[in-house]
């Protein structure tokens, strides 16, 4: 079964239909998706590419795909406005200047840079003059050695920080670091090649975590933060395992069946490989015919089912990451909530970081408000101390400046569900809010209570349109997770849920 699935043979044949489906998925992005009527697609260049990059492993791994071993590669497409000597106006029909940071993209779990492809041309036509999607190391067309733990050597400063925590923590820290480096080195490694002095990093599910990952060790060429729907930012409670163990007795053994697979090392990919393939061919079919109901082309549906399937079917390398990365419950081994506040910048003012979720998104917009809190506080006490000190060398930089965008009708994979608002939190997330016409589609914004009471301008800065909401807000937007708690609340959890000030407040008002 191992040899006729991962043959020479085989893989050739997976290689070209992903090509294939890279390829009509990409047309897509030029045809379908226009943002505006009278938009011209002619002056936006797109661009296939393979960038040669060192191997980040300490020593020479074949690539199982490409056969490559002193020379890896990282695959992705660029966009290019060429209209990028004028400034953007309020329409949107020229692009802004080619000094502005170009917007690179890092796809999720076991997934694509294709899966922009809805993404490409309306970040390009109002805002970005350059876009970088990437197939990560180990997934997509990019090289996929094997992901060998051993051989990752863990950074130096991660480890030092680690030498006065237990020894579990520290073995931990170690454990973790080594993972993120094959992703965060070959990643510097290609910013290198293009010779990208600082980058709008964006990165969905496990590119948002991977993305911070990478700005803690090189903060200098980044930007700004855009998260979208991060795995691994909040920290486990006692009170998410209380939940658990208050559902009915088989959900709770097919969570601990899929803990035991998860502990094990078996990956969503390495399960559909053991599959007879016309098993596994249909699940990625009705999973996209059931998870995107946004997408009603059937054309459609079957290039993208194509795309991840043949993506998932190739060996596996990047996707081993996880359960050293995750721990079973899909939280973070080292949640992101304390290392994003711990994010320095150049400007002594602090890097921005963006959170976008989607309305019916499984994961935990909670994160987002939590990770705002712990920067406003830390910010706020470090203000205290700067205005004490004498000398500005003295005052150290300050925390991340952080917002949560919410956007509606969109699950986890908001770029699909609702391509048009979270371009729009992307633009607005990139300080390019004036780019976009008056009527096009903007996410909401929330906010902490701290911030509230507070009135911090740092955190309120909102968007034209002023939809910025409380916490009790928050909590009626994001359906998915007041329909969770709801369940369980009628189990016996006692749950609050406010009532909805987006109701009872009018557009525009700051929700308490």
């Amino acid at each position: 079964m191992v040899f006729s699935l991962f043959s020479s043979t085989t893989i050739a044949h997976r290689i070209a239909s992903l090509r294939d489906a890279e390829a009509s998925l990409l047309e897509y992005a030029k045809t379908r998706f226009s943002p505006a009527p009278h938009h011209d697609p002619s002056h936006h260049q797109f661009e296939i590419f393979d960038c040669p990059i060192p191997s980040p492993l300490s020593s020479s791994h074949v690539c199982q795909v490409f056969g490559d071993e002193k020379s890896h590669k990282l695959h992705g497409v660029s966009v290019i406005n060429t209209r990028t000597s004028r400034q953007q106006s309020r329409d949107g029909e020229a692009a802004p200047s080619t000094e502005q940071a170009p917007l690179v993209l890092l796809h999720g779990y076991c997934n694509g840079s294709l899966y922009f492809y809805r993404n490409f041309m309306g970040l390009s036509h109002f805002h970005f003059p350059r876009i970088y999607a990437l197939d990560m190391y180990g997934w997509g067309l990019s090289s996929r050695p094997h992901f060998d733990l051993e051989q990752l050597q863990a950074e130096n400063d991660v480890v030092q920080r680690a030498k006065d925590d237990g020894k579990t923590a520290r073995e931990t820290k170690k454990k973790v670091a080594s993972a993120e480096k094959f992703f965060v080195e070959s990643l510097e490694s290609w910013r290198k090649q293009h010779n990208l002095h600082k980058m709008t990093l964006a990165g969905h599910s496990m590119g948002g975590y991977l993305s911070v990952a990478y700005a803690e060790k090189y903060p200098q060429h980044v930007e700004r933060l855009i998260l979208l729907s991060p795995v691994g930012v909040p920290e486990r409670k006692e009170e998410d395992d209380h939940r658990l163990n208050s559902l009915p007795f088989h959900i709770r053994t097919l969570f601990k069946t899929v803990r035991y697979l998860f502990e094990c090392g078996v990956t969503p990919g390495s399960f559909l490989r053991s599959l007879p393939l016309s098993k596994s061919k249909a699940m990625v079919a009705s999973y996209i015919l059931n998870r995107l109901p946004a997408i009603q082309c059937e054309q459609e549906r079957k290039n993208l089912g194509e795309y991840l399937y043949q993506n998932s079917m190739l060996p596996g390398s990047g996707e081993y990451c996880l359960s050293h990365i995750l721990t079973s419950g899909a939280f973070a081994r080292l949640p992101l909530v304390k290392r994003i506040a711990d994010l320095r910048s150049a400007d002594e003012e602090g890097m921005e970081v963006h959170f976008v979720f989607g309305e019916n998104d499984w994961m935990d917009y909670q994160g987002g408000l939590e990770t705002q809190r712990l920067c406003f506080q830390k910010r706020s006490e470090l203000k205290k101390q700067q205005a004490l000190s004498l000398s500005p060398n003295e005052r150290p930089n300050l925390p991340p400046r952080v917002f949560v965008h919410g956007v509606r009708n969109a699950g986890h994979l908001l770029m699909l569900d609702n391509h048009d608002e979270l371009n729009a939190a992307i633009i607005i997330a990139a300080g390019g809010e004036n780019n976009l016409p008056s009527d096009f589609p903007k996410p909401l914004e929330f906010v902490c209570d701290e911030v509230v009471a507070a009135g911090d301008v740092d955190f309120l800065r909102g968007n034209s349109d002023g939809n910025i909401y409380g916490e009790a807000g928050a909590a009626q937007f994001f359906k998915a997770r007041a329909r969770f708690r709801d369940r369980l609340a009628k189990k016996g959890d006692e749950v609050n849920v406010d009532a909805d000030p987006m109701e009872e407040k009018g557009k525009g008002e700051l929700a308490s």
